[in-house]
Protein backbone atom coordinates (compact mmCIF):
# COMPACT_ATOMS: atom_id res chain seq x y z
CA UNK A 1 0.00 0.00 0.00
CA UNK A 2 3.54 2.37 0.52
CA UNK A 3 5.13 4.07 -2.71
CA UNK A 4 8.88 3.73 -2.64
CA UNK A 5 9.02 6.89 -1.09
CA UNK A 6 6.75 6.41 1.77
CA UNK A 7 8.65 3.48 2.53
CA UNK A 8 12.02 5.05 3.10
CA UNK A 9 10.43 7.78 4.75
CA UNK A 10 9.06 4.89 7.02
CA UNK A 11 12.37 3.16 7.50
CA UNK A 12 13.93 6.26 8.29
CA UNK A 13 11.25 7.33 11.15
CA UNK A 14 10.77 4.07 12.81
CA UNK A 15 12.70 2.24 15.62
CA UNK A 16 12.38 -1.14 17.46
CA UNK A 17 11.97 -1.22 20.93
CA UNK A 18 12.37 -3.88 23.55
CA UNK A 19 10.03 -4.70 26.35
CA UNK A 20 10.61 -6.86 29.26
CA UNK A 21 8.55 -9.30 30.47
CA UNK A 22 5.74 -7.40 32.15
CA UNK A 23 7.26 -3.99 31.40
CA UNK A 24 4.21 -1.02 30.94
CA UNK A 25 4.44 -0.37 26.66
CA UNK A 26 2.08 3.10 27.49
CA UNK A 27 -0.27 4.09 30.35
CA UNK A 28 -3.62 5.61 30.86
CA UNK A 29 -3.71 9.19 30.58
CA UNK A 30 -0.21 9.71 28.19
CA UNK A 31 -0.84 11.56 25.00
CA UNK A 32 -0.39 9.27 22.23
CA UNK A 33 2.53 9.44 19.81
CA UNK A 34 3.60 6.29 18.00
CA UNK A 35 1.47 3.59 15.99
CA UNK A 36 3.23 0.30 17.25
CA UNK A 37 3.58 -2.89 15.71
CA UNK A 38 4.21 -5.74 17.77
CA UNK A 39 6.96 -7.71 15.71
CA UNK A 40 7.79 -10.60 18.45
CA UNK A 41 5.56 -11.67 21.75
CA UNK A 42 2.60 -11.09 23.76
CA UNK A 43 1.02 -7.57 24.38
CA UNK A 44 -1.88 -6.89 26.68
CA UNK A 45 -4.17 -4.19 26.30
CA UNK A 46 -5.97 -3.45 29.94
CA UNK A 47 -7.82 -0.83 31.81
CA UNK A 48 -8.04 -0.72 35.72
CA UNK A 49 -11.33 0.00 37.24
CA UNK A 50 -13.02 -0.14 40.58
CA UNK A 51 -10.64 -0.88 43.60
CA UNK A 52 -7.70 -0.84 41.49
CA UNK A 53 -8.69 -4.10 39.61
CA UNK A 54 -7.71 -4.53 35.89
CA UNK A 55 -9.89 -5.35 32.71
CA UNK A 56 -7.84 -6.86 29.92
CA UNK A 57 -9.70 -6.03 26.42
CA UNK A 58 -7.55 -7.74 24.15
CA UNK A 59 -4.50 -9.45 23.87
CA UNK A 60 -2.01 -8.41 21.28
CA UNK A 61 -0.23 -10.95 18.65
CA UNK A 62 2.82 -10.81 16.26
CA UNK A 63 2.06 -9.04 14.12
CA UNK A 64 -1.37 -6.65 14.70
CA UNK A 65 -1.18 -2.61 15.16
CA UNK A 66 -2.00 -1.10 18.08
CA UNK A 67 -1.92 2.28 20.24
CA UNK A 68 -3.14 4.02 17.43
CA UNK A 69 -7.01 4.60 18.08
CA UNK A 70 -6.14 7.38 20.71
CA UNK A 71 -4.54 9.53 18.61
CA UNK A 72 -7.13 9.77 15.73
CA UNK A 73 -9.41 10.29 18.53
CA UNK A 74 -7.28 13.23 19.56
CA UNK A 75 -7.49 12.00 22.78
CA UNK A 76 -5.20 10.45 25.44
CA UNK A 77 -4.99 6.99 26.07
CA UNK A 78 -8.04 5.59 27.57
CA UNK A 79 -5.79 1.94 28.40
CA UNK A 80 -3.01 0.60 29.05
CA UNK A 81 -0.42 -1.92 27.51
CA UNK A 82 2.30 -4.02 28.38
CA UNK A 83 3.83 -7.08 28.18
CA UNK A 84 3.41 -10.50 28.31
CA UNK A 85 6.54 -11.84 27.71
CA UNK A 86 9.31 -10.23 26.28
CA UNK A 87 8.53 -8.13 23.12
CA UNK A 88 9.75 -6.28 20.29
CA UNK A 89 7.77 -3.56 19.22
CA UNK A 90 8.50 -1.13 16.28
CA UNK A 91 7.26 2.20 17.02
CA UNK A 92 6.48 4.70 14.10
CA UNK A 93 5.58 8.63 14.67
CA UNK A 94 1.79 8.99 14.00
CA UNK A 95 2.10 12.16 12.79
CA UNK A 96 4.12 10.07 9.95
CA UNK A 97 1.25 8.06 9.50
CA UNK A 98 -1.47 11.08 9.74
CA UNK A 99 0.46 12.41 6.53
CA UNK A 100 0.51 8.91 4.46
CA UNK A 101 -3.29 8.65 5.23
CA UNK A 102 -3.71 12.28 4.07
CA UNK A 103 -2.38 11.38 0.46
CA UNK A 104 -3.18 7.32 0.38
CA UNK A 105 -6.58 6.51 0.04
CA UNK A 106 -5.44 2.77 -0.14
CA UNK A 107 -3.96 2.82 3.40
CA UNK A 108 -6.85 4.92 4.53
CA UNK A 109 -8.57 2.35 3.66
CA UNK A 110 -7.08 -0.22 5.69
CA UNK A 111 -6.79 1.63 8.56
CA UNK A 112 -10.53 1.79 8.82
CA UNK A 113 -11.19 -1.50 8.47
CA UNK A 114 -8.96 -2.16 11.23
CA UNK A 115 -10.76 0.28 13.37
CA UNK A 116 -13.96 -1.37 12.35
CA UNK A 117 -13.16 -4.80 12.99
CA UNK A 118 -11.76 -4.06 15.95
CA UNK A 119 -15.16 -2.05 17.28
CA UNK A 120 -17.10 -5.32 16.05
CA UNK A 121 -14.74 -7.21 18.50
CA UNK A 122 -15.41 -4.72 21.13
CA UNK A 123 -19.02 -4.75 21.03
CA UNK A 124 -19.11 -8.61 20.94
CA UNK A 125 -17.17 -8.60 24.17
CA UNK A 126 -19.35 -6.46 25.45
CA UNK A 127 -22.40 -8.61 25.18
CA UNK A 128 -20.38 -11.68 26.09
CA UNK A 129 -18.51 -10.84 29.43
CA UNK A 130 -21.91 -8.88 30.50
CA UNK A 131 -24.83 -11.74 29.48
CA UNK A 132 -22.66 -14.88 30.18
CA UNK A 133 -22.48 -16.44 33.04
CA UNK A 134 -18.61 -17.54 34.86
CA UNK A 135 -18.16 -20.89 33.03
CA UNK A 136 -19.26 -19.31 29.63
CA UNK A 137 -16.94 -16.50 29.77
CA UNK A 138 -14.19 -18.64 30.87
CA UNK A 139 -14.67 -21.02 27.74
CA UNK A 140 -15.21 -18.32 25.60
CA UNK A 141 -11.48 -17.33 27.41
CA UNK A 142 -10.31 -20.30 26.23
CA UNK A 143 -10.92 -20.46 23.29
CA UNK A 144 -10.49 -17.00 22.23
CA UNK A 145 -6.56 -17.91 23.50
CA UNK A 146 -6.11 -21.17 21.39
CA UNK A 147 -7.42 -19.47 18.16
CA UNK A 148 -5.17 -16.20 19.13
CA UNK A 149 -2.55 -18.44 19.39
CA UNK A 150 -2.71 -21.73 18.40
CA UNK A 151 -1.54 -25.05 20.50
CA UNK A 152 1.81 -26.43 20.92
CA UNK A 153 3.22 -29.38 19.24
CA UNK A 154 1.42 -31.53 21.16
CA UNK A 155 -1.70 -30.22 19.00
CA UNK A 156 -3.44 -29.27 22.79
CA UNK A 157 -1.75 -27.14 24.56
CA UNK A 158 -2.35 -23.30 24.54
CA UNK A 159 0.73 -21.77 23.16
CA UNK A 160 0.67 -19.04 26.26
CA UNK A 161 0.85 -19.18 29.65
CA UNK A 162 -1.19 -17.15 31.91
CA UNK A 163 -1.35 -15.99 35.69
CA UNK A 164 -4.74 -17.39 37.12
CA UNK A 165 -5.13 -13.80 37.78
CA UNK A 166 -4.66 -12.46 34.12
CA UNK A 167 -7.05 -15.32 33.18
CA UNK A 168 -9.65 -13.83 35.24
CA UNK A 169 -8.88 -10.53 34.11
CA UNK A 170 -9.54 -11.65 30.48
CA UNK A 171 -13.07 -13.17 31.78
CA UNK A 172 -14.34 -10.30 33.84
CA UNK A 173 -13.99 -12.58 37.21
CA UNK A 174 -12.77 -12.77 40.17
CA UNK A 175 -9.41 -14.36 40.65
CA UNK A 176 -11.25 -17.12 43.11
CA UNK A 177 -13.69 -17.76 40.63
CA UNK A 178 -11.24 -18.12 37.87
CA UNK A 179 -9.81 -20.66 39.72
CA UNK A 180 -12.84 -22.59 40.94
CA UNK A 181 -14.13 -23.09 37.46
CA UNK A 182 -10.90 -24.11 35.75
CA UNK A 183 -11.13 -27.02 38.31
CA UNK A 184 -14.53 -27.39 37.92
CA UNK A 185 -13.49 -27.72 33.69
CA UNK A 186 -10.38 -30.05 35.29
CA UNK A 187 -13.00 -32.12 37.08
CA UNK A 188 -15.34 -32.90 33.85
CA UNK A 189 -12.34 -33.56 31.43
CA UNK A 190 -12.71 -30.68 29.75
CA UNK A 191 -9.36 -29.52 30.19
CA UNK A 192 -5.78 -30.35 32.06
CA UNK A 193 -3.35 -28.29 33.78
CA UNK A 194 0.28 -27.96 34.36
CA UNK A 195 0.97 -25.00 36.34
CA UNK A 196 0.25 -21.92 33.95
CA UNK A 197 -0.46 -24.76 30.98
CA UNK A 198 -3.52 -25.55 29.70
CA UNK A 199 -4.43 -28.22 27.89
CA UNK A 200 -7.71 -29.10 25.59
CA UNK A 201 -9.12 -32.16 25.89
CA UNK A 202 -13.17 -31.63 24.76
CA UNK A 203 -12.92 -28.43 22.62
CA UNK A 204 -16.43 -29.06 21.53
CA UNK A 205 -17.54 -29.59 24.85
CA UNK A 206 -15.64 -26.49 25.56
CA UNK A 207 -17.33 -24.17 22.98
CA UNK A 208 -20.42 -25.30 23.74
CA UNK A 209 -20.59 -24.08 26.85
CA UNK A 210 -19.07 -20.73 25.82
CA UNK A 211 -22.01 -20.69 23.05
CA UNK A 212 -24.86 -20.87 25.72
CA UNK A 213 -22.95 -18.43 28.33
Amino acid sequence: MLTDVERDQLRNNARIVHFKKNELIYLEDETPQDLMCLFKGKVKIFKSGVGGRCQIIRIIRPVQYFGYRAYFAREPYVTAASAFESCTVCMIPMETIEQFLRNNGDLALFFIQMLSVDLGIADQRVVNLTQKHVRGRLAESLIFLKESYGLEEDGATINIYLAREDLANLSNMTTSNAIRTLSNFVNERLITIDGRKIKIIDEERLRKISRIG
